[in-house]
């Protein structure tokens, strides 16, 4: 709210949050100050430990709209995530981890925060009360109809989330409302509505706790099957991993010799070939072939290790 809200606004607001899941006041938790250590963790390691539950009760709707985000970046779209706070914050984190993971451009997969970079770490005034906001954001990205946009907000009725996936959906773009709160006006706005529906919170409110863990878990999702689904993997290995300090590239080392079983040796000279790119050197020890043929096979097949390797025995 902006300091000339009007008290009529403010009512109007509580109102609305006490209608709530995730804002509910739990009764029983009410003396939780008074129990000693122990006990509080024990009940907050209860509460955390229903939400992979939650998430397992939209898993059709998660895995629908892999599908459909997969597709688009398929044809070169991006996958950018919108929220406030810490919805944003958990947007920003995944983005950000893909590129080291997943050896993805760092405009592939973005993450947009209400009241940008400096929001991370400092509340910004109004910021998430703005769909203007999160529409001018989005057009800063130059939003194409190959792009999907997740709107991500416990309540589901951030004003910045929705705001930024009814403009994505606008312009075309695929959309995905993810909230903790069952029919939200983030998933109504949305293509494809997630919902995880954890319940009132340990502190009452305070969604950076159950709720920030449903987020962060399917998001996990999101980022990660979609890049399965992309041929960035070869089996459970990371084949795209970019080797960008000691520990990946012992990593990297350690993947191609999972996959080939090769000998030090064989992998030193492999990787000396593909400059250093896992999944190449995992084709030039499989397949048998050189540098070269490897990048152009792995270039026709849309980088999928596996139809590579196809290829090279055919």
């Amino acid at each position: 709210m902006t300091p000339s809200a009007s008290t009529t606004d403010y009512a109007q607001l509580r109102a609305q949050l006490d209608t709530l899941a995730t804002e509910a006041f739990r009764p029983d938790l009410a003396e939780i100050d008074r129990l000693p250590t122990l006990d509080i963790a024990k009940i907050m390691n209860g509460e955390d430990a229903t939400v992979p539950t939650a998430v397992a009760a939209e898993l059709p709707r998660i895995a629908a709209a892999i599908d459909a985000t997969a597709a688009r970046m398929r044809r070169g779209g991006r996958l950018v995530y919108a929220g406030a706070g810490t919805a944003g914050r958990l947007g920003i984190l995944d983005a950000s981890e893909c590129p080291p993971t997943f050896n993805t451009d760092p405009t592939e997969v973005v993450g947009l925060i209400a009241g940008g970079p400096s929001a991370m770490v400092t509340a910004v005034e109004g910021a998430e009360d703005s769909k203007e906001l999160a529409a001018a954001d989005l057009d800063a990205l130059a939003l194409t109809a190959e792009d999907t946009v997740v709107g991500v907000s416990a309540s589901g009725r951030t004003p910045y989330a929705i705001g930024a996936v009814e403009h994505a959906r606008r312009a075309g773009a695929l959309t995905i409302g993810l909230s903790c709160n069952p029919d939200s006006a983030l998933a109504a706005a949305a293509e494809h509505g997630i919902e995880v529906v954890v319940g009132p919170e340990l502190l009452t409110g305070s969604t950076r706790l159950k709720a920030g863990t449903a987020q962060k878990l399917v998001l996990n999702m999101l980022s990660t099957i979609t890049m399965i689904r992309l041929g960035k993997t070869y089996g459970n290995l990371m084949v795209d991993v970019r080797a960008s300090n000691e520990k990946l590239r012992a990593r990297s080392r350690r993947i191609v010799a999972l996959a080939t079983g090769a000998a030090d040796a064989e992998i030193e000279t492999a990787l000396a070939a593909t400059g250093g790119e896992v999944k190449n050197a995992i084709l030039c020890i499989l397949g048998g072939v050189d540098g070269p043929t490897a990048a152009r096979l792995l270039a026709e097949s849309g980088g999928h290790l596996r139809a590579a390797l196809h290829a090279s025995m055919a």
